[in-house]
């Protein structure tokens, strides 16, 4: 059997509500020539049943159904592993693809740009019932983005630009590795630096995919533990002395570092052991008088980001043009027809 262009990997558990959207919106694509792999990380909500009766309809759908639950990182792999195509799409099981021509035109970043390890767009962020909400768009413009300037926007106070898993392609051949077991939130950007170490970033303004929020997924879930403001630290330690990044001195992200510690210190977190000795080596290279200058900058500039981000906000509730984006992320075909 010849193996498929591309692998659409669809993790999954407890998602039997969004999961529907999520199968429909890929057998949709106009791009065919893929397979379907659903990982199910032993749910208790009626999925198995859900994605039985869409692979009975489709052969190009395989699944597992796991007895016990791997956790989200290791389901992630999991599917990676298990995948057989070329290029690499993942998709979570309460997202979906935001247009028929989702997989065709995030393949093509990848195919006409062959410095670039990663194709990315920016995505629809949608509630529960599938309303928009907002569009993240990190970057602004499309392009082509050098791997190494990425990587620094996004250590240097900036976090994640490139999205979630939703929202990328890949080869297969570049993330043998897999995703790496000691990250529980930030487990994407921290795949996503090491593939730009490889190459460069392709990137469409064009929104592609569908980003559910809800109060089920994983990183509301991890917030009260403050898992990703120590993961990003993590992050940060690991690549700041790096030979090309280096020179480029960082401060704006060590200060953030720093003082996202000084505010986990305030609400009496306890911080993890190689946290504080992360914290002890980073505050020797940051002098009292750039934290001081970076604070006070900070005062003055983030009323006017909050403004910025409320009026984004509000003008996207109130443009003419919302009942379209609604429309352009509604399931492609009614889901009860499944």
């Amino acid at each position: 059997m010849a193996l498929p262009r591309i692998s659409v990997l669809i993790p999954t558990y407890n998602y039997a509500r969004y999961l529907p959207e999520a199968i429909e919106s890929v057998l949709e694509q106009d791009w065919r020539d893929l397979e379907v792999l659903i990982s199910d990380d032993g749910s208790t909500d009626g999925s198995a049943e859900v994605i039985a009766r869409y692979a009975a309809k489709d052969s190009r759908i395989r699944f597992q159904i796991h007895p016990a639950n791997l956790g989200m990182v290791q389901n992630w792999n999991w599917c990676l592993s298990s995948a057989r195509g070329e290029y690499i799409k993942f998709l979570f099981g309460d997202d979906k693809l935001a247009s028929r021509q989702a997989l065709r035109k995030l393949l093509e970043l990848l195919e006409t740009n062959p410095s670039a390890a990663l194709a990315a767009s920016a995505r629809y962020v949608v509630g529960n019932k599938s309303e928009t909400l907002e569009i993240w768009d990190a970057f602004r413009k499309p392009g082509v983005y050098n791997g190494a300037e990425v990587i620094t926007r996004c250590l240097d106070g900036a976090g994640n630009l490139i999205g979630e898993p939703s929202a990328v392609l890949f080869r297969r051949r570049d993330a043998a590795g897999g995703f790496n077991l000691r990250y529980q939130q930030l487990v994407d950007e921290e795949m996503w630096l090491r593939l730009l170490e490889r190459g460069d970033l392709a990137y469409t303004t064009e929104p592609l995919c569908c980003f559910r929020k809800h109060a089920r997924q994983q990183s509301e879930l991890n917030k009260p533990a403050q898992v990703a403001k120590f993961e990003a630290l993590r992050l940060f330690w690991e690549y700041h002395n790096k030979p090309y990044l280096r020179a480029k001195g960082l401060r704006q992200g060590l200060f953030s570092q720093l003082h996202n510690l000084r505010k986990c210190r305030k609400r009496h977190l306890r911080l993890p052991e190689d946290v504080l000795v992360i914290e002890r080596e980073l505050s020797a290279k940051m002098s009292q008088f750039w934290y001081a200058a970076f604070w006070s900058r900070r005062r003055v500039i983030r009323p006017f980001q909050q403004l910025q981000r409320w009026r984004k906000r509000h003008w996207l509730r109130a443009a003419p043009t919302q009942a379209l984006r609604q429309t352009e992320c509604q399931p492609l075909r009614d889901s009860s027809s499944g």
